[in-house]
């Protein structure tokens, strides 16, 4: 009997330092688009796919997820008091999503923050989600890997096409053959040396693993940065069973590097009717400001 895809593992391990000093006491999970922290982002995506257990890897000073999907109830009383029930609903919304923690107590990386969770996994497929990547999309973008997942029966990886020039900073895949848009894949590579990418298609945080994964886990091997690399882990694990590729539906936004974060705020912002007009008049009062100190 084929396994279904229930427990999703968020790693929420990392130290932030893109962010320093607004991280140096608050997760750099917790930075809000608008008015809504990052994570709660890509948990509803999970839940929006069909996963029922989440586990969030956590590191120290990270208390501040667990808070925020915990029930508050001095702030829920005080909303309903006020009469403010659609804030209260929003604030509901992020605690009632099954959430487990476990804390990753030193920093070695992806490869190990997925490790730490092999006891909840168990024998089971999984997804992964990193809270670097927001993908918006018709169909959520952890679903149509499900989906694929259901059909192929192995470990299915999500990428997207990103400039040559920046294949330096992403796990990048060597396809062989493709059927739409599912590759098959010869090399999983961390982030190749500039000018040697073996094509365009770059793993953008989203991933559906068989548990025979934590076999290479387990061996803690050192990778691209002096950390242990799921990437790498992944490689090995294709040599033995296939490992494919899909280039999923949606647009996606790098919320990990500081002008990303803000051009999702602006582009999210604009998207929202109770702040479009406003933002928009901001945009262009500040760029008649540009021009005229140009002129002067």
């Amino acid at each position: 009997m084929n396994k279904k895809v229930t427990k999703a593992i968020i790693p929420a391990a990392g130290l932030g330092t893109r962010f320093l000093p607004a991280t140096k006491a608050m997760p750099k999970e917790m930075l809000p688009i608008l008015n809504k922290p990052t994570i709660e982002y890509i948990v509803e995506e999970a839940v929006a796919s069909g996963i029922e257990d989440i586990l969030i890897v956590t590191g120290k000073g990270k208390r501040a997820i667990e808070d925020h999907f915990d029930n508050n109830f001095e702030l829920e009383d005080n909303l309903l008091k006020k009469g403010k029930f659609e804030l209260l609903k929003e604030v509901r919304a992020s605690s009632r999503v099954e959430i487990h923690y476990i804390r990753q107590k030193e920093p070695k990386g992806l490869g190990h923050a997925i490790w730490t969770a092999r006891k909840f996994i168990g024998n089971e497929p999984f997804a992964v989600l990193l809270g670097d990547d927001i993908v918006r999309s018709k169909e959520p973008c952890l679903k149509q890997l499900i989906g694929k997942y259901d059909e192929m029966q192995s470990s299915i990886i999500g990428v997207q096409t990103v400039p040559g020039d920046q294949t330096y900073r992403y796990g990048i895949i060597e396809p062989t053959q493709n059927d739409g848009r599912c590759y098959e894949v010869r090399n999983f590579i961390e982030k190749p040396v500039p000018g040697t990418a073996p094509s365009n298609l770059a793993i953008m945080g989203r991933y559906i693993l068989t548990p025979e994964i934590f076999r290479y886990l387990e061996k803690q091997e050192i990778g691209a940065g002096g950390e242990v690399q799921l990437t790498d882990a992944i490689q090995k694990l294709n040599k033995v069973q296939n490992v494919y590729a899909y280039d999923f539906e949606g647009k996606r936004y790098d919320v990990g590097e500081m002008i990303g974060f803000i051009r999702t705020t602006i582009e999210f912002a604009l998207e929202n009717e109770e702040y479009k007009s406003e933002v928009e008049e901001i945009m262009i009062e500040l760029l008649k400001i540009k021009s005229m100190v140009k002129i002067l």
